[in-house]
């Protein structure tokens, strides 16, 4: 269980399978850009509202200065293990094997099941634009999945409202699709989806801001910062707990490194420049949205507080005089401009987000799709799933497996929900990053680190501090998938991985020429 797959193993084995290496630097930080913005803005920024009102500009700030100090970890051991795998492939390379596959289960949790989120916010808009610009409209039945609460141990779905996410199933599988095809043709369709999405936002802060109102911004934390006594996941730290879900794109940066032209000089380059990006677009937008309009949570029928994506909130959202408020709505931004009467920009920012979260959804599936290859690649799952297709140069059949899981969960499961169950699986894989990270420094000091963080000794403690937090103020539902969701993965562990683990049974592809040839020289940045 404890064993550990060393550092030059890791290395020789993705030189010997390796995927092609045609991405670069600006391909890179725009592969980035396109997995974090877009979630957080243009879908979850009405939940987060709801749980925080115009507070959530402090969320924003707390979740991104927790990802800023995890990135740091990430790019070293990025830039010192340019392969695939992410978090999975550095845990087993300095905890150990059966860490690095929990490691590895918990990141379906955070790629796959964020591709289902924005799957579902992409439907939202999609749906919004349709009835905005035509006047046509699915029946609730068709564009909304159940609400579903817990009763006792077990969930129940109430399908009053909604039975089955149509349009959320039609974007997963045409994503999965492209992603088949080639990584090539898939960065290129994205780069071009970026720039459509920052330009829609730069055009959305342009109106918004000079109509700002400064009493939009009070009461500026109506549910504190923790939210009040009996409830969980509300206020400023349960809204920033969901907006960490805006910005866990930046790591799929990271498992992009074995497809990455000199990775040890572009990797850090594309995780730390589209952190900061999308950052600094966070917070002109959300200060647009909230100083335009307002964002104040609705309360529930009985003045009780009620968690967005609840049977309570919506049956709130339905009364008349919350029916246009910006925590009610499946399409916040495009709304907030109908509602300031541009509605010609409304509905172009809406064409824009179903134009630009596709490229999210992609990235989030890249992601996962190639977690799975490197677990399939060192035996701990079925090695057909690393088949690579002979004309596409792309693990096809991991990639459709991958797709139909997102489209199952898209359609049955609300975008809010979807996004906390991914946060889960993320906090735990960043927090045994910066585990590994420490460990790495104490176990291999001399290993030549192309890029070196600073200060690792205080930054990586408080990146755990941070997600480990963040984890605590998550909705008990969301904290309690990840343990359950980790007894099956050590059941799935115990009865394949542990006796097919490649390094177990000594198959372990390390050549002697990878292991005595010199460290390669620091890249001048």
């Amino acid at each position: 269980m404890w064993r550990v797959k060393p550092l030059d193993a890791i290395i020789a084995t993705a030189q010997k399978k390796a995927l092609h290496r045609s991405l670069g630097p600006i391909q890179l930080t725009l592969l980035g850009v396109g997995a974090v913005i877009g979630t957080g803005i243009f879908v979850l920024t009405a939940a987060a509202a709801q749980k925080a009102g115009p507070g959530m500009m402090w969320s924003f700030v707390i979740a991104g200065a927790v990802c800023a100090m995890a990135a740091l970890c990430y790019s070293e051991l990025a830039s010192m293990v340019p392969v695939s795998g992410s978090a999975y492939t550095y845990t087993y390379a300095v905890v150990g094997e059966l860490l690095a596959w929990m490691v590895g289960w918990a990141l379906i949790l955070e790629y796959a099941v964020a591709a289902s989120a924005v799957s579902v916010g992409w439907s939202g808009y999609f749906m919004g634009l349709m009835k905005s610009v035509t006047g046509f409209e699915l029946p609730e039945l068709l564009s909304h999945g159940p609400i579903w609460t817990m009763n006792g141990f077990l969930p129940h779905a109430d399908i009053s409202h909604g039975l089955i996410n149509v349009p959320a199933i039609v974007v997963a599988l045409a994503v999965t699709a492209l992603l088949v095809i080639g990584t090539t043709e898939s960065a290129r369709v994205n780069a071009v989806l970026v720039a459509v999405k920052v330009t829609a936002l730069t055009v959305f802060i342009a109106v918004t801001l000079p109509v700002l109102k400064t009493g939009n911004f009070s009461p500026f934390m109506p549910n504190g910062m923790f939210g009040p006594v009996g409830t969980s996941g509300m206020g400023v730290i349960g809204a920033a707990a969901s907006i960490f879900f805006a910005y866990v794109g930046f790591d799929a940066v990271s498992t992009a490194a074995e497809e990455t032209k000199n990775p040890q000089r572009n990797v850090p380059i594309g995780l730390i420049g589209s952190l900061a990006i999308c950052t600094i677009f966070y917070l002109l937008v959300a200060a647009g949205a909230v100083g335009a309009m307002g964002a104040q949570p609705v309360l529930g029928l009985d003045g009780s507080v009620v968690a967005p994506g609840s049977a309570g909130f919506v049956a709130a959202c339905l009364t008349p005089e919350h029916t246009g408020d910006l925590v009610c709505s499946n399409e916040a931004l495009a709304h907030v401009l109908r509602t300031i009467n541009w509605p010609i920009l409304g509905n172009a920012l809406g064409l824009a987000a179903n134009l630009a979260l596709p490229s999210v959804i992609l990235m989030m599936m890249f992601g996962q799709t190639r977690i799975f290859f490197v677990m399939a690649r060192d035996g701990l799952l079925p090695e057909k799933l690393a088949e690579i297709h002979p004309k596409w140069k792309t693990p096809w059949i991991v990639t459709i497996v991958t797709g139909v899981f997102v489209a199952i969960a898209a359609a049955l499961l609300p975008v809010g929900q979807l996004a906390d169950v991914s946060n889960s699986g993320t906090l735990f894989a960043f927090f045994m990053v910066c585990v590994a990270v420490m460990v790495l420094r104490v176990k291999d000091p001399d290993r030549v680190r192309p890029f070196r963080m600073p200060g690792v000794w205080v930054i990586a403690p408080l990146a755990m501090v941070g997600c480990a937090g963040l984890y605590f103020n998550l909705p008990l539902d969301a904290m309690l998938v990840l343990p359950i969701w980790g007894a099956i993965g050590l059941v799935v562990y115990y009865l394949y991985g542990y006796r097919k683990s490649h390094v177990g049974r000594g198959l372990v592809e390390l050549h002697e020429a990878d292991v005595d040839a010199p460290p390669p020289p620091v890249p001048d940045f």
